[in-house]
């Protein structure tokens, strides 16, 4: 069952295909990326989304830049592909992770050996993501209330990552376990990727989901309806303060106020020490039409001022436990992240 989903990234060598994730769940259509150019534009435009898949393609639009380059391949001559991917999506602090990975693989290197190294550690970053989340997985689902329903945002699964998921892949294991009772996935506006996306996995795995609107989130747990909310990440600061997408504070919030676990998963590649809290992570804001149109058609009256933020950070004051391939970490703080961190 659980990583038919990891082809969503597909290397072959001297091309990568992408799942549009646009498409879903309409229409399962693979995009060939044929240089790094493709890559950053694939990466910007949503075609791959998810901060490990982000990091993932990204190390495979470096090894496609280097093998066009060939026997004149360096980091040096690879510089501007490195700079053109980092821009592509700038919170999700695994695609930085990914290409400084990338780097120093490549460090001594040249010509094509430098092309064969790069090309075999971006297939290493693929396999390894998908061990990791195997590993969140595990750690994870004990954590989540037995027989209890769980309330999910955004899309954490293997289309997120290189297979099975981080906090989808956790409630994937719970599945697994036979003690997982239910999903609730919030929609997820404006890019839709819990309706389109969490939804469609859940399903084809024969998970049972239920699929409500965004702001259906405190009527659910006023009702007593669900035991714990599992998210993902796209950054988590040395105190343990966590972006994700947009909609996950308020969760936070929500599941505070109404005494229920609110529970991050992401690989320690997500982990970045060097900003000390949430304050310093730079929130990329997209076009507003994202949310004045739905599939290209206007629900706004023309001309209308919007604001599209694209993650808000939630703080560790609100996050029961951090879940990363190496454990739980219960109660997150700038100690307790740190010793998690240590070597």
């Amino acid at each position: 069952m659980a990583d038919q989903f990891s082809a969503a990234i597909r290397w072959h060598g001297d091309y990568l295909e992408l799942l549009d994730q646009r498409k879903l769940p309409a229409e399962e259509q693979w995009l060939p990326c044929h240089s790094s150019e493709q890559v950053s534009d694939a990466i910007r435009q949503m075609v791959v989304r998810g901060a490990p898949a982000i990091g993932i393609s990204a190390a495979y639009g470096i090894a496609l830049a280097a093998r066009a380059l060939g026997e004149r391949a360096s980091l040096a001559a690879l510089a501007a592909d490195f700079d053109a991917l980092a821009a592509s999506r700038p919170t999700a602090v695994n695609l930085f992770w990914a290409l400084d990975s990338m780097r120093r693989c490549g460090q001594s290197l040249s010509g094509n050996a430098l092309v064969e190294a790069l090309s075999a550690h971006a297939c290493h970053i693929h396999a390894d993501d998908v061990a990791r989340n195997r590993a969140i997985g595990t750690h994870g689902a004990a954590l989540l209330p037995v027989g209890k329903a769980v309330y999910t945002h955004c899309n954490t699964g293997a289309l997120a990552t290189g297979g099975h998921g981080t906090a989808l892949g956790i409630i994937r294991s719970a599945h697994e376990q036979g003690t997982l009772a239910h999903v609730y996935a919030g929609e997820t506006r404006p890019w839709l990727q819990g309706a389109r996306l969490t939804a469609w996995e859940l399903q084809r795995d024969g998970i049972p989901v239920t699929l409500v609107v965004d702001s259906c989130a405190g009527h659910l747990m006023a009702r007593g309806d669900v035991g714990a909310v599992i998210v993902g990440a796209d950054r988590i600061t040395a105190n343990g303060d966590t972006a994700n997408k947009i909609g996950t504070y308020g969760l936070a919030v929500l599941a505070r106020h109404h005494g229920i676990p609110f529970i991050v998963a992401a690989p320690c590649s997500t982990i970045d020490l060097s900003l000390a809290s949430g304050d310093a992570i730079a929130i990329e804001e997209r076009d507003s039409a994202e949310i004045t149109a739905l599939a290209g058609q206007p629900v706004a009256a023309p001309g209308v001022d919007a604001f599209n933020p694209a993650f808000d950070v939630t703080p560790a004051s609100l996050v029961t436990a951090i879940v990363t391939e190496r454990g739980v970490i219960r109660e997150p703080d700038d100690r307790a992240l740190g010793e998690h961190m240590r070597d």
